[in-house]
């Protein structure tokens, strides 16, 4: 196992990519505190994993003061931490014309703020263990613009630039910091890119225009991601920092 004894956290970890990481993480070995909205689906991965492996954790990440104290019960749950994996997010309005400025602000502070202030709260329990692997999700829309979700595509490019800044200024500390970038993937929040006017023909017409631009011509399934966490959390990427990892079918490569 490849994360025996490890104390991770993962947010955003009831559903889609989010339970599939706890799911893996689980099998290569790690316990992991588990922060999420939705303490019924928590607790269902609690039934899943045992009360000794997974500890639930509910906030309201777009809230600063559930950013910060969601990261302290984490530590003190696992009772240290070796691994964050930051990925809570949300599409976020879509278009900046008749700008909805509530809408726009909840976005940024889920998508950039809750993983900054993730960040900033897990280093010091980090250092105190000798070094560790911050893992943020970011998208394929944080390396390329995205005509359909303009403030998402922002934040997630805030992403990646918070990723870079904070490998080169934590090396030091033997803390690396990633960035995994998924292309449209076959999970809930699908919905939110692609059908954000309610109507299932447009959705459908916008997921196929998104898939025609993929090269392996499918959506990322949420497994696949959760793998290149993995990957990246574990002493197999124990030289890589500052990376921004597309998983994206190779829509980025052209």
């Amino acid at each position: 196992m490849r994360l025996e004894g490890k104390l991770a956290i993962v947010t955003a970890a009831a559903s889609g990519m989010g339970r599939a990481g706890v799911e893996r993480f689980v099998r290569e070995g790690a316990r992991v505190a588990a922060i999420d909205i939705d303490m019924a689906a928590l607790s269902a991965l609690v039934d899943t994993f045992g009360v000794d492996t997974v500890f639930p954790i509910r906030a309201d990440l777009s809230r600063e003061d559930d950013a910060r104290d969601s990261i302290e019960s984490a530590v003190a749950a696992l009772g240290g931490a070796d691994i964050l994996w930051a990925h809570a997010g949300m599409p976020g309005p879509a278009s900046v014309e008749d700008l909805d400025i509530a809408a726009y602000r909840k976005a940024i502070d889920l998508n950039v703020t809750s993983a900054t202030i993730g960040a900033g709260q897990v280093i010091r329990h980090m250092r105190a263990r000798g070094g560790g692997s911050i893992v943020f999700t970011s998208s394929v829309s944080g390396l390329v613009g995205s005509m359909m979700s303009p403030i998402y595509s922002a934040a997630k490019w805030a992403v990646v630039g918070l990723t870079k800044s904070l490998a080169l200024a934590l090396a030091p500390d033997n803390i690396r910091v990633n960035v995994v970038c998924p292309g449209l993937a076959d999970t809930p929040m699908k919905v939110g890119f692609t059908g954000r006017s309610g109507d299932p023909a447009e959705a459908a017409a916008n997921e196929a225009k998104l898939m025609a631009a993929v090269p392996m011509g499918r959506l990322v399934q949420a497994g696949e991601v959760a793998d290149a966490v993995i990957w990246l959390s574990s002493n197999e990427a124990s030289f890589v920092t500052g990376v921004a990892l597309p998983v994206d079918g190779g829509f980025t490569a052209r």
